[in-house]
């Protein structure tokens, strides 16, 4: 699903997968969390928000489409109804974020104040195993790749892919006997997801922030960094064992949406990691301004035969749309180093990687932008593949 069609002299374009979902969408999910019984109106809902999702994306130019998470209550919060095993923790709390708090407390108040009033449906709570870990959650993802398969037969487009979180990004573990016992076996379980995503027909989207976090993580010495990076590669890859690479594409982000940014983890630190990933397609961002320059490292870093880049060449934080010239030239940059037919357009990450009423960038701003990374794409073809 991911392959560039023989004959086609363009840079394809995507996003990351999440995106506003309706407003009539997320009162259902709303009321469902709040203990209504309202599942077939609920599910009725969703299937016809994938269906508008994926037909917008279509008219707005993206290529390679995706359901835009619309069932989803959360990039990963979602696992916590597709595994056993696992109980919440609302003491702990996630501290990658911690060096930019600091720096700036008065804003990040204000931030994280911002986005709870603002209409997260589920605010973050961390889980840890408590239990055997088992995949229950069949039947959830067989409507969700029902739901594609319908939009697309609808809609048509190039391709489509489906998100699914990495095995690091679960929670913690105070069942099994170790680290590696208890990833192992979150691996095991994620990988019926993934497995039945691409029997399904559907490219697989791993979605990891948890590599580049650990370059972040203040009580890590710089081995320990290292080997936990070396362990979330191969933990990983064993998730992914026998399953086709050129169909499993990873996206990685470094850091909080808006923000000034200055403690992102910086791409070459892990960039290496990232590529012994088994997937053929790497997502990341470019685009926020902290890491435009970082197209620079693709002149030392080699891209091994058979891979291909996602750059972010819109950014999922700024209500600002991004001109056509300007994501053309950031386009021509990545195919000057990789090579034309190893860049695919991309923004930088989701647009609502958590269901909720006030998204960072408008819905109408979201679409002006899948527009403009189209217009942009078609600019940089031209010149890429000049007669």
């Amino acid at each position: 699903m991911m392959s560039t069609p023989q004959g086609t002299e363009r840079i394809l374009t995507t996003h990351v997968g999440s995106l506003p979902r309706p407003v009539k969408l997320l009162d259902l999910m709303k009321a469902n969390i709040e203990g209504e019984d309202n599942r077939p109106e609920l599910e009725s809902c969703i299937t016809q928000a994938v269906i508008e999702s994926v037909q917008q994306q279509v008219d707005d130019g993206i290529d390679i489409v995706t359901d835009g998470e619309q069932s989803k209550v959360g990039f990963f919060a979602y696992v916590r109804d597709r595994m056993s095993g696992f109980s919440p923790r609302p003491g702990q709390r996630y501290a990658a974020f911690d060096a930019e708090v600091e720096a700036f407390p008065e804003y990040y108040q204000h931030y994280f104040g911002a986005a709870m009033l603002g209409g997260n449906l589920v605010p973050f709570v961390p889980v840890a195993c408590t239990g055997p870990i088992v995949y229950h959650g069949i039947e959830q993802l067989q409507r969700d790749l029902a739901n594609l398969t319908l939009a697309l037969g609808k809609a048509g487009a190039h391709s489509a892919f489906i998100p699914s979180v990495a095995p690091t990004g679960v929670g913690g573990n105070e069942f099994y006997a170790g680290e590696g016992d208890y990833l192992a076996a979150v691996a095991d379980a994620l990988r019926v997801e993934y497995k039945a995503v691409i029997d399904a027909g559907f490219s697989l989207q791993i979605d990891d922030p948890f590599l580049p976090d650990l370059f972040a993580d203040r009580t890590l010495d710089n081995p320990a960094i290292h080997r936990k990076a070396g362990q979330y590669v191969e933990i990983l890859n064993h998730a992914l064992r026998g399953l086709p690479q050129e169909k499993i594409r990873y996206h990685t982000c470094y850091s909080i949406n808006e923000g000034p940014r200055i403690h992102d983890v910086p791409f070459v630190e892990f960039v290496r990691y990232m590529l012994d990933i088994n997937a053929s397609d790497y997502s990341f961002e470019a685009g926020n301004v902290r890491h435009e320059h970082e197209y620079h490292l693709w002149e030392e870093v080699k891209l091994p035969a058979g891979k291909r880049l996602i750059p972010g060449v819109i950014c999922h934080a700024s209500n600002t749309v991004e001109h056509p010239e300007l994501i053309a030239e950031r386009l021509i940059r990545f195919a000057e180093r990789v090579g034309r037919d190893n860049v695919i357009a991309g923004a930088d990450c989701g647009f609502s990687s958590q269901a909720t009423y006030h998204t960072e960038v408008h819905p109408t701003v979201v679409r002006e932008k899948f527009r403009a990374m189209r217009a942009g794409a078609d600019l940089a073809s031209k010149k890429l593949w000049k007669k």
